[in-house]
């Protein structure tokens, strides 16, 4: 037989299904494959012929199949139980338990074999009986078990290796752990005193395969040399016949058999594979190795040179169970009249596989039937969405089904639509009990009446001139930089010019940026949402996969938000540095010396802020030689000096060593010299003058243990932090004598809390509260939409552990005065107006209802427009449904922009519009909402492939908007508060006529809808089958005509208090844009109204 395999002619499945299990026979020529429907199968002899087949458990995949001497023990991934079954099918025992089995051990021939549930707990079953025999608790979910030779191995989720003794009812011992992967261990097997294991690492807060096979002495729990296996292990196993030798499997089919003594010993080999790899297994003798694949293929490997004649258990063990045969039924000459019991039944003498033991009976407990319900309860009771609801009357009150809870303090939620609710204690709100942090940093969630977001009261928790940022979407967490890039001015102008050019991306953040910083200008403390941007984060992560996506606020308590929003800090600088490289770019800086080659014309303007341009110096110990490289970096990463030895004195570890630490940090490196060819140690240095220290210096703080937190608490009241500092440059390792000065802008810090969720805060000082004599101090703490103005000794203090910094921004008290911005551009090209742009390769021209504004049309301050915009829902409501049949909502529909009409307001061509936009978007979009939206999904109307209508990217249309914004437009429109806050724009109240408010009695507390309105004031029938946006905006603006005559006629009070008494009669539920009719009596009463 030879040493080394060769491929052989694999066996298929008659049914094709992944297999997800392997296990060669010990003592017959069998193979058993575990499928993903929960059979288990045998394949007699290399040929494959199917033998006995037995169902698991469940309808999903066999995780975990084991063969012995006279049974097949194997466990679903289902999770109900694991048991065992003759080699001829029949069960003998199989353990259930009121959680998931999540693994059991490979002690095919004992009489214990262990199993691990997902309640953390092991438990010692009998082999023979399946009963259990004891049971302990363990720290964590196990999800591999192994037997070694001493001992009990398992493999942990969260990446632990651990030993157990069988004979006690705890672990061996405390120092009988180590923890091997950081992501959970994937595969575990051992043989003498090895163990091996396979798993998941990190990178990017992202679980990834760990590519080293991990090797531990069992003795000592020791870690040894791990093996190297770049394709990413997918399966170890251990190769009998040979000692200290493994087989390593990827899932795309590459086998390493290595010997981990001598690792340079080391065996390829590739597998014909048209998927991927799922599951292997080693025969007793070695002789054969399988791979089961998702196809439904087993592929063999083979040492042996004749497979007929060499089986799987390497000798003629016992004879194979096959099924009996049954014995030929009669033949029948059927015909009309025969009787059907002519056929028969088989008569049995031996009990049937179907006869299953009481251990095989369903967990089902039959209860009595419920009792019935109080006829008091059927009389009173009433239906709400399919939930019938009572009130419980006095006599039935009690103490029945009743559960005592501990009150917890809780504040009342703020609505504008009435007294405050009692908030549930599922949403935690602003104050909480917590004894460490104060109420100005605790988190708050966002509370909704029936009347939605919109009428939760953000005015009671910003009462400053300076705007908050919302919390209910997706990726909100980066509100807290995006407040630092606001209050950074020259990243504010930046991003405000950059949304004035003619930017080419579909999505950019630079664009986004902008976007925000000029919706935060404009609000003057009314609380805005950075919903586009966020969208437009999604976008881009998924695309280059750099980032995790975070339901802010719903992640457990585990996420460490400080780590994420340093990794999205370098992210949103590298791109955008990267988008600002699209245009032709002046410079910022008018000094001479900074025109030079330290900041070329052509750089980005973020790049000319951020990027420390250093020149790295390598020197070679021996020779001498040495090698420079220009460098630039836009961040810098906090570097804690490492303690020395006692006898050493302590470096200084105040905030400007540290930083200085890790701007010219010494490294010695070992490599090979070109110069004198010869391995040595090299130097390296990085140089940096101290004129060329950037403008804006942004830091990531890098609080990687407690030890670095430790540095940032305040001593005897003195800060880590300083407001202003010196900073010298270095080069060749030489202090620069001229320092320049950096004051604090604004950080970041992460807010932790006992027991509950973290979340991010933003510590700014406001440029224009600088100068201001009736506020504390220039400093602000941004919660999210909770706006505070703070002393400056809070803001830069850190009294204890749950402040955590995260990212920081100094501005460079010489340059940030003297920076050009002159050279930018500051305005959006008007023309975009005047011009008809579409997407759409399908557009039809017969569809175009619009007419681009002329030049001599372009508006000019107080210029009408009437304005509608239809949505489509690109995620659906949360919603919690009470006892009592009403529901809470937890999370809002989340709403996008799909069409918008914008209309002349006045002249010659008033009620034309000049815009009338589908728009695109790269979401997925869950409801048209055809019935509200008149958007059609079944012809395409967003696609661009088949829409016939004129269709533009969300970008161009926000810029139509935002122009027209700017030059002082007055939009007229019905609900355009809602609309507004939808397409993620801020419009100065003074530009806003909203005809849901101007017909309107405040005392009434009911709005009216433009439908009614439009039957009653104008006398027209709209949205008859569909919204139209037109149709829609045309009204409105027609009620304003209308409400601008009636005042003239000073009849407009008498009016409304007639339209009032119209709706009461004729409509049965009014509110904004929800309108409810009766259509016998609104028929009659339309047909004697004028026409």
């Amino acid at each position: 037989m030879s040493t080394s395999y060769r491929k052989i002619t694999p066996i298929t499945l008659s049914f094709p299904q992944p297999v997800t299990s392997l296990s060669f026979d010990p003592v017959s020529d069998i193979l058993w494959a575990g499928s993903n429907l929960g059979d288990v199968t045998g394949y007699y002899g290399t040929r494959g012929i199917r033998g006995v087949s037995f169902k698991v458990g469940g309808r999903l995949a066999v995780k975990k199949l084991v063969s012995g001497e006279n049974h097949v023990r194997a466990l679903g991934l289902a999770g109900e139980g694991f048991g065992t079954w003759t080699k001829g099918g029949m069960n003998k025992w199989y353990f259930r338990h009121s959680s998931n089995i999540t693994s059991f051990s490979n002690t095919a021939n004992s009489n214990i074999v262990a199993s691990s549930t997902a309640e953390m707990d092991l438990l010692y079953i009998n082999s023979l009986t399946g009963a259990v025999l004891r049971q302990t608790a363990t720290p964590s979910i196990i999800s591999h078990l192994h037997a070694s030779h001493t001992s009990l191995l398992s493999g942990s989720s969260d990446g632990y290796l651990r030993t157990h003794d069988p004979r006690s009812n705890s672990s061996r011992s405390s120092e009988n752990h180590v923890r091997a992967h950081t992501g959970g261990i994937q595969g575990l097997d051992t043989t003498g005193n090895f163990a091996f294991t396979i798993g998941l690492g990190e990178r990017q807060s992202r679980p990834f395969p760990d590519p080293l096979v991990k090797i531990y002495d069992l003795r000592t729990m020791r870690s040894l040399p791990p093996i190297a296996f770049s394709s990413g292990p997918a399966f170890i196993h251990v190769l009998p016949k040979r000692a200290s030798t493994i087989v390593i499997v990827s899932n795309q089919g590459l086998v390493n058999i290595v010997d981990v003594v001598n690792p340079a010993a080391s065996e390829f080999y590739q597998l014909d594979l048209a998927s991927y790899v799922t599951s292997c297994s080693v025969s007793a003798t070695a002789a054969y190795v399988a791979f089961g694949d998702a196809d439904g293929a087993i592929h063999l490997l083979s040492q042996a040179e004749d497979t007929v004649g060499v089986p799987f258990n390497g000798f003629d063990g016992k004879p194979v169970d096959w099924a009996d045969t049954p014995a030929e039924l009669a033949e029948i000459d059927w015909m009309d009249s025969t009787p059907l019991n002519t056929i028969g039944l088989p008569h049995y003498d031996t009990q049937l596989l179907s006869a299953w033991t009481p251990l095989m009976k369903p967990s089902i407990v039959v209860y009595p039937p419920p009792s019935k319900i109080p006829a008091q309860l059927l009389n009173t009771m009433k239906m709400k969405d399919n939930v019938a609801y009572a009130a419980l009357p006095r006599e039935l009150k009690g103490r029945r089904n009743v559960v005592g809870v501990e009150s917890q303090r809780r504040h009342n939620g703020r609505f504008r639509s009435g007294k405050a609710t009692k908030i549930e204690s599922s949403a935690p709100v602003y104050e909480y009990v917590d004894e460490e942090v104060p109420q100005m940093y605790r988190q708050v969630e966002i509370e909704y009446s029936k009347f939605g977001v919109e009428d939760f009261d953000f005015g009671f928790y910003n009462k400053t001139e300076y705007s908050g940022l919302e919390t209910h979407i997706f990726n909100s967490y980066t509100n807290s930089v995006l407040q630092v890039m606001h209050y950074c001015l020259p990243i504010r102008t930046l991003a405000k010019s950059h949304i004035t050019t003619n930017c080419p991306r579909e999505h950019c953040l630079l664009c986004e940026l902008g976007f925000v910083v000029r919706m935060l200008e404009d609000a003057r403390g009314t609380n805005c949402q950075s919903s586009n941007f966020c969208k437009t984060v999604g976008v881009l992560a998924l695309a280059s996969n750099s980032i995790e996506l975070v339901d802010y606020g719903r992640d457990g308590i585990e996420v460490d938000y400080a780590h994420r929003i340093q990794i999205f800090h370098r992210f949103l600088i590298e791109l955008l540095s990267s988008e600002g490289n699209s245009f032709h770019n002046p410079s910022l800086l008018k000094t001479p010396s900074s025109l030079s080659s330290s900041h070329p014309l052509s750089a980005a303007p973020i790049t000319q802020l951020l990027s420390i341009d250093s020149k790295n110096t390598t020197t070679c110990t021996s020779c001498g030689a040495v090698r420079e490289k220009d460098n630039m970096s836009h961040l810098v990463d906090l570097i804690y000096p490492r303690k020395g030895p006692s006898n050493e004195p302590h470096p200084v570890l105040d905030f400007v060593s540290i930083l200085r630490h890790s701007l010219f940090r010494q490294i010695t490196h070992k490599a090979t010299c070109q110069q004198c060819s010869s391995p040595t140690f090299f130097i390296s240095r990085r140089s940096i003058p101290s004129q060329d220290l950037p403008p804006i210096l942004a830091i990531n703080a890098c609080i990687h243990n407690e030890e670095n937190l430790n540095l940032w608490l305040d001593v005897r009241g003195q800060t880590f932090l300083q407001t202003r500092l010196q900073l010298h440059g270095q080069v060749g390792g030489v202090d620069d004598p001229v320092g320049v000065e950096y004051t604090i802008r604004s950080f970041v810090v992460q807010i932790l809390t006992k027991n509950k969720q973290s979340h991010l805060v933003a510590i700014v000082r406001v440029p224009e509260a600088e100068k201001r004599t009736d506020l504390i101090s220039p400093w602000f703490i941004f919660n999210d939409f909770v706006v505070r103005n703070i002393p400056e000794e809070e803001a830069l203090s850190f009294p204890d552990k749950w402040k955590v910094p995260a990212i920081v921004y100094y501005e460079r008290s010489d340059l940030v005065e003297v920076l050009d911005y002159s050279r930018l551009p500051n305005s959006i090209d008007e023309t975009i107006l005047c011009h008809d742009t579409s997407i759409s390769l399908n557009r039809d021209p017969h569809l175009i209802k619009h007419e681009a504004l002329l030049a001599n049309e372009l508006p000019r301050p107080g210029t009408f427009v009437a304005i509608d915009a239809e949505f489509v829902s690109m995620q659906q409501e949360e919603t919690e449904f009470r006892s009592d049949g009403t529901k809470k909502v937890l999370r809002p529909a989340r709403l996008s922009l799909a069409r918008v009409s914008v209309l002349r307001g006045d002249g010659q061509k008033q009620g034309i519009p000049f815009i009338d936009d589908y728009i695109h978007t790269s979401e997925v979009i869950v409801d048209y909402l055809t019935e509200f939206s008149g958007i059609k999904f079944v012809v395409g109307d967003l696609d661009p492939h088949l829409s016939r209508h004129t269709l533009t990217p969300l970008k161009l249309v926000y810029k139509k908007l935002r122009l027209l914004v700017d030059r002082g437009c007055v939009f007229i429109g019905h609900g355009l508060s809602k609309d507004f806050r939808i397409i993620n724009i801020y419009v100065p109240p003074e530009q806003v006529i909203d005809t849901v408010d101007l017909y309107f009695i405040r005392s009434r507390q009911r709005r009216l809808s433009l439908r009614f309105l439009s039957w009653f004031v104008l006398h027209e029938h709209i949205q008859t089958d569909a919204h139209d946006s037109i149709e829609d905006a045309r009204s409105a603006l027609k009620l304003y005509k209308a409400y601008t005559e009636f005042e003239e006629a000073g009849t407009f009070d008498e009016k409304l208090d007639e339209l009032y008494a119209e709706g009461r009669l004729y409509v049965s539920c009014v509110f904004c844009h929800i309108v409810i009719f009766d259509p016998s009596r609104l028929l009659s009463r339309t047909s004697s109204r004028p026409s």
